[in-house]
């Protein structure tokens, strides 16, 4: 884990490094200044010597500026670092996660991801500082402090060796003991943003369902959890301070017994009992901030190795050493494959699946709810890969090409339609990063979504807020369909993207791919007949296996399921899984 993490460090090990030298040096001025203070007490003032007064005192300023400076270069430079490695590990992990298939992105919840990237690495940029600074100052001014006391007298500082005995067994048993609970802890982390962020998301349903009442009480259950488990961890943190402060003020009262009998029998000077003192504090305070790095550190090794499950977690789907970097065509073969999304495990979501398409070809594709229609689909693009079998686009396994130049040829609409904050020009150029505006209208022509388009005020320049929530469910999969020809791709795959339309207008982006995009292969996912049937073919599913495939009349003759589905859709209006209701286009 450590290696992982240091890894991150990149850049910044040059100030990384001059933190810690900065420090020690920061501590050896000040560790300075006790014995500087006795020669003045001791060769000045009871010496009645100005002159040496005169002279340790400057010395004295001169080591203080020095400590000063050593100091705040430290500070400069802690922050740096700290921040540097905190900015690495999140782009570290967000890099990771663009390179995740779906299968990766599965192990880990939305609200986790957020979690690991927020509070997870602000842990451990507190701890990186911290262990930059006061692991280094701490270490550096207990041997330096203690070094002085056993110079100046032996025999009283074996207290000081007592009590970091003491103090070391007990934040061991400390840290042992609240490390568990704070591997809990962030896993209730979790369980609050993903609260936050289904409520905020949703926020539509929850009132139009007034369901306000519910939330509250399911962030409050969170909320309570997280506070408990917060409460139990911090309640055995607090017999932190208790023992740092029995362990300090022992050591006071062993130095004042010792010091006055070595003072009476002439062995200690007043001076050097003063300095002793000074130091004492010193060493204290060390065990004070090394107790403080303990806790810091039990915390941050449950972020840590959260972290380090994103970093380390390798992308089941990844280039082959010769990739293919050219689809030639929109030619799809399915050869006798079956999926499952746990490999090895699991029931197969696919089987036997053998088909053959040619290039231009549209094909539409039915089938009720988890029947893999759009587990099929995910395969072209190699979004998950095949249990067995193979699938092959342009004549070669989707297994030989490079992802980017497969994905590049392979245009997907979700069923999930996704727009990002920013212009309609912005999320269209998503298809194509350097598209003219004519471009971008054309495709908005071919979609039908030029007739929205322009009756806004600002036109290709209207703003769209995140997740597209200022504009409705049919113009959101317009412009989602208009991204995805601006790539002119060699293969379209519409997962049932135009549910949220009406007929009409489904029936003129149909007549526009057929004239604008003759050559593209095109795979259409729909509940209705209607979306469907002009299909050059349609491939009718049933719990994973190939039902039907053939032409729209065709499967009425041979095909029991589609002329089931026919029949109840063109007298009653009902889709796949609601005969005779409304047609609504159900989603996966």
């Amino acid at each position: 884990m450590v290696k992982t993490l240091f890894r991150q460090i990149k850049q910044y090990k040059k100030v990384s490094i001059l933190t810690p030298i900065f420090t020690a040096l920061e501590v050896v001025m000040e560790v300075a200044i006790p014995f500087v203070i006795a020669y003045i007490i001791d060769d000045g003032i009871s010496a009645g010597n100005m002159g040496n007064v005169y002279l340790y005192g400057g010395l004295m300023l001169v080591i203080a500026f020095l400590s000063l400076l050593f100091g705040a270069l430290a500070g400069k430079y802690a922050a740096a670092a700290s921040s540097g490695f905190a900015c690495n590990l999140r782009e570290g992990m967000y890099e990771n996660i663009q390179r995740f298939s779906f299968s990766n992105i599965d192990k880990f919840s939305t609200a986790g991801l957020v979690t690991r990237m927020t509070t997870d690495v602000t842990n451990l940029q507190n701890a990186y500082q911290m262990v930059l600074r006061i692991a280094v100052r701490a270490p550096v001014m207990l041997i330096c402090s203690l070094a002085m006391c056993f110079f100046i007298n032996a025999e009283m500082s074996s207290v000081f060796l007592v009590a970091i005995a003491v103090l070391a067994v007990g934040l061991i048993f400390i840290m042992l003991t609240t490390m568990k609970i704070f591997d809990q802890v962030f896993r209730k982390y979790d369980d609050l943003n993903a609260s936050v962020q289904e409520n905020v998301s949703a926020i539509r349903v929850v009132k139009a369902f007034v369901r306000e009442e519910h939330e509250n009480e399911k962030f409050s259950k969170a909320a309570q959890n997280l506070y408990r488990m917060f409460v139990k961890a911090e309640s055995r943190l607090a017999f932190n301070t208790p023992l740092m402060m029995l362990v300090i003020y022992s050591c006071m009262i062993g130095l004042s017994w010792l010091g006055a009998h070595n003072i009476v029998a002439g062995t200690l000077t007043e001076g050097e009992l003063t300095s002793m003192f000074t130091y004492v504090m010193s060493v204290l305070m060390s065990l004070m901030m090394l107790s403080m790095i303990f806790v810091m550190i039990t915390m941050s090794l449950a972020s840590g190795r959260r972290i380090v499950e994103v970093l380390e977690e390798k992308p089941d789907i990844t280039n082959p050493q010769n990739p293919v970097m050219e689809v030639e065509s929109g030619d799809i073969d399915f050869n006798q494959v079956n999926f499952s999304y746990k490999h090895g495990s699991g029931e197969d979501t696919l089987r036997n699946i053998d088909l053959h398409i040619k290039s231009g070809e549209t094909i539409g594709i039915i089938g009720g709810t988890g029947c893999g229609k759009s587990s099929l689909v995910s395969l072209i693009s190699r979004m998950y890969d095949v249990t067995k079998g193979s699938v092959f686009v342009g004549g070669r396994d989707v297994r030989e090409y490079d992802l980017e130049v497969l994905r590049d040829a392979v245009a997907v609409v979700l069923q999930k339609n996704v727009l990002f904050s920013g212009t309609i020009l912005d999320n269209l150029r998503w298809g194509k990063e350097d598209a003219t505006e004519e471009e971008c209208r054309e495709v908005c022509r071919q979609a039908c979504a030029d007739e929205f388009i322009e009756r806004f005020p600002d036109g290709y320049n209207t703003w769209i807020e995140q997740g597209g929530a200022n504009v409705s469910g049919g113009q959101k999969q317009r412009l989602c369909i208009a991204r995805a020809l601006l790539k002119r791709p060699r293969v379209l795959i519409l997962d049932d993207s135009t549910s949220a339309v009406d007929t009409a207008t489904d029936a003129k982006i149909r007549e526009a791919f057929a004239q604008k995009i003759p050559g593209t292969t095109k795979l259409i996912i729909a509940q209705r007949i209607s979306s469907v049937q002009g299909a050059d073919r349609i491939l009718v599913l049933n719990n994973g296996y190939v039902n039907g495939f053939g032409t729209h009349e065709e499967l009425l003759e041979t095909n029991e399921i589609y002329r089931d589905i026919y029949e109840t859709q063109t007298q009653g209006g009902g889709d796949f899984d609601q005969p005779g209701g409304a047609a609504e286009g159900g989603a996966e």
